[in-house]
């Protein structure tokens, strides 16, 4: 694991964006940048990396200063056209569409954005959520009937994505003689040789959105011929804020965005707390013990593992952000996973606090117009995930076989520059005696 002294001589020789090295452990890195300047730019791609807690506030709160159009793919592919002038709005919005990701929620800026969300919000309401709890605790119990089967398996592909996977589904009305082919299709065999939410080349020329498209079409086409009383009939006939139907393609990118991007990161958050009660027998001794801790396990986990590592946003206009002159036309990444760790905020930022009274107050889910719209339910799954691997296990460790000994672990983390996470994590587990919830 690479030093914060190792990386701050050198923060600006290496390459955020392409540097395999800061894969494994970025976090000395983002602290390096932070301890120069939260708002400084790197030099090997033009982008100004925000690292400090206010100053991302300031970003994501500021809709109509920083344009979301590149909050997925950020400098990769650039612009179309070269922004010239103190204000870039007008070629923002006769050039946003040919920008990848250019159909998905967190691309767009009002009023685009605030009608699309407007949209999901009303797929997901509370009542829905709360309808979908009870499904979650069936769907993990069933998850688990098989993983616990042996006394060794990796949490992620035989747990946490096919889990996460089935609960999407059942809040959106995938028919259940679908389900399998959905576990199929994204679980088993994804394409493009990644996994959901990848920002690899490859996986955006060839991405699993295609099959959700196709799908999701199918459905709404038929549920609006022929209502039922079901969820899907619910995602046909909901509504724009205006009262206005959207067009068949414009409810089919929601509940796809909602589907890909809720499923890959809960998987991570999944992932990475299972991890931490591996490693850390003390903090699995206290949830054992105090079940009512794991909400803020839960924010913990998030605040120092956020799945998503950051968002780019482009400035419309000059403005001055932590005392730093920001161009128009200026990519910014606004580093989630840095700002978590911002010790003006969180005391003692790289120790992981079970009991931190403030660890709900990270940006993992974003934050303003932005802000994730799935993370009740992320934090639900993850809660809930989390809760019944503990009621059926006596212990969770971490296999030795896969990872290595304790002192020299071996974990592969996805090769990208946006999402956070674990590609497979090996457990050992001690069964206990069945115990139903």
């Amino acid at each position: 694991m690479t030093s914060y002294d190792e990386v701050s001589d050198d923060v600006d020789t290496l390459d955020f964006f392409r540097d395999d090295g800061l894969v494994t452990d970025p976090y000395p890195y983002f602290d390096a940048l932070r301890s120069r300047c939260p708002v400084r730019r790197e030099p090997h791609h033009d982008v100004v990396m925000v690292t400090g807690y206010d100053e991302a506030i300031e970003v994501f709160q500021d809709s109509g200063t920083f344009s979301s159009c590149v909050s997925v793919t950020g400098p990769f592919p650039g612009f179309p056209v070269p922004l010239e002038g103190d204000d870039v709005s007008d070629l923002i919005e006769r050039h946003r569409d040919e920008l990848p990701m250019s159909d998905q929620l967190p691309t767009l800026d009002p009023p685009a954005h605030t009608a699309h969300r407007g949209l999901l919000m009303r797929l997901i309401t509370p009542k829905r959520l709360k309808q979908n709890e009870t499904a979650i605790w069936e769907i993990a119990d069933r998850m688990l009937d098989t993983f616990l089967a042996r006394e060794e398996g990796d949490f992620i592909s035989e747990f946490a994505g096919p889990f996460t996977l089935l609960v999407i589904a059942d809040l959106l009305g995938v028919p259940e003689d679908d389900r399998e082919e959905f576990l199929d299709r994204l679980q088993r065999r994804p394409r493009g040789g990644g996994s959901l939410g990848s920002t690899s080349e490859n996986t955006l020329a060839h991405s699993p959105l295609e099959f959700l498209y196709e799908r999701f079409t199918a459905y709404i086409e038929d549920r609006r011929r022929e209502p039922r009383d079901d969820v899907l009939t619910g995602l046909a006939t909901a509504t724009f804020p205006d009262g206005s139907l959207p067009e068949v393609a414009d409810a089919v990118r929601v509940a796809a965005n909602l589907f890909s991007a809720g499923q890959e990161t809960t998987v991570r958050l999944l992932s990475s707390a299972a991890m931490v009660l591996a490693e850390r027998p003390d903090v699995q001794r206290l949830l054992r013990d105090e079940r009512d801790r794991i909400p803020n396990f839960v924010e913990e986990t998030l605040r120092m593992e956020s799945p998503v590592k950051g968002d780019f946003r482009l400035s419309r206009v000059p403005t001055t952000l932590g005392g730093v002159d920001i161009p128009a036309g200026t990519t910014l990444m606004v580093v989630n996973a840095a700002a978590n760790r911002d010790p003006r905020r969180f005391e003692d930022p790289a120790a992981f606090d079970t009991t931190r009274p403030n660890a709900r107050h990270h940006l993992a889910f974003g934050r303003g117009i932005h802000t994730c719209p799935g993370a009740p339910l992320a934090r639900t799954e993850t809660r809930v995930g989390i809760e019944r691997l503990l009621d059926r296990t006596a212990d969770i460790r971490i296999s030795e076989r896969a990872h290595g000994p304790a002192h020299a672990r071996r974990y592969q983390y996805l090769p990208t520059y946006i999402l956070r996470g674990l590609t497979r994590l090996d457990l050992e587990f001690t069964r206990a005696e069945e115990n139903t919830r």
